[in-house]
């Protein structure tokens, strides 16, 4: 049999207070006290997470349907979700619909009618809103036109000069800019820009207009020189359409009204005084009838004396 070892005590090991701690291990890795202090020190940088929630209501025609899916191949940081139904609980359902899906932002097209086409833009959840009728709608496949920019690419906004004149207005251009400008980054849009939406104001209306920047190209390689950049055209790819503001709301899809357009008519009224001067021009005939067998009545014609002489 083998001698048994004899088991010495081992004197305990003196900590050295200047050695370095090892760093605590958590399941997410070692836990490292220096590196916090690092990243509070680092300067914080702003990222612009913008997305946009697409949405439609219900029983929309094709055409307000296609208007909404070109916009939606316009903004590659937008999220298209299904119809919601247009009712008056809409704004919690779409408040909801929005936090779901880590949105900021909303444009809801809404359809009355088969007819009339209104656009809710909204920054959720606490506002502001704004309701338009859209007007003078011209899809990218009615148009054909010979445009063509790349999907994805980040657009250049441009206002016209009337948007600083009113705070209404200010408001609109703020809007625009945070809904329709694709955050820098983005990981579905392209690092250039190559298209500019157009937003101008006439009689009272926000008009709308998407142009690619076309730059003719003098020699083989793909650099562009700077003569090149004073030939440079737009060329409009479309859509077309046209903002009518209603009214602007402090709260998402709702709350106290803080503007509103003056010179806004709805289109129910609009048809109806179509259908009063149809009206009027079949109660002007009617009385003309009317006129006409009085005149018989008061004026009769005499008696001809030789009506019955060939009947003999």
């Amino acid at each position: 049999m083998g001698k048994k070892r004899k088991h010495t005590e081992t004197a305990p090991v003196a900590n050295d207070e200047t050695s370095i701690e090892r760093p605590k291990r958590t399941l997410l890795g070692f836990k490292d006290g220096t590196t916090e202090e690092n990243k509070e020190s680092s300067i914080v940088t702003f990222r612009n997470k913008e997305k946009v929630l697409v949405t439609c209501s219900r029983r929309i025609s094709y055409r307000y349907r296609h208007l909404m899916l070109n916009l939606v191949s316009l903004l590659p940081h937008c999220k298209k979700d299904n119809k919601v139904e247009s009712k008056d609980a809409k704004g919690a359902t779409l408040n909801e619909l929005v936090e779901l899906k880590s949105c900021s932002s909303c444009l809801f097209f809404e359809c009355r009618k088969g007819k009339d086409l209104y656009l809710w833009m909204s920054k959720c959840p606490n506002g502001p809103s704004v309701k338009f009728l859209v007007n003078a709608v011209h899809t990218m496949e009615e148009l054909k036109l010979t445009g063509n920019h790349l999907k994805g690419s980040r657009p250049i906004l441009t206002f016209s000069s009337n948007f600083d004149k009113q705070p209404h207005w200010k408001l609109l251009k703020e809007m625009f800019i945070q809904i329709f400008g694709t955050p820098k980054d983005h990981r579905k849009s392209k690092p250039f820009y190559d298209h500019v939406f157009v937003f101008s104001i006439l009689d009272d209306h926000v008009w709308f207009r998407n142009y690619q920047i076309s730059c003719p190209h003098t020699g083989t390689t793909q650099k562009i020189d700077r003569g090149d950049l004073e030939k440079m055209t737009l060329v409009e790819v479309g859509p077309r359409f046209c903002f009518n503001p209603i009214k602007i709301f402090g709260g998402s899809f709702g709350g106290p009204t803080l503007y509103e357009n003056p010179f806004y008519v709805a289109p129910n009224q609009i048809r109806s005084l179509e259908k009063k001067q149809k009206a009027g021009k079949y109660a002007k005939k009617v009385k003309a009838k009317t006129r006409r067998k009085m005149h018989q009545l008061s004026n009769p014609l005499e008696v001809d004396e030789f009506a019955d002489m060939w009947k003999e």
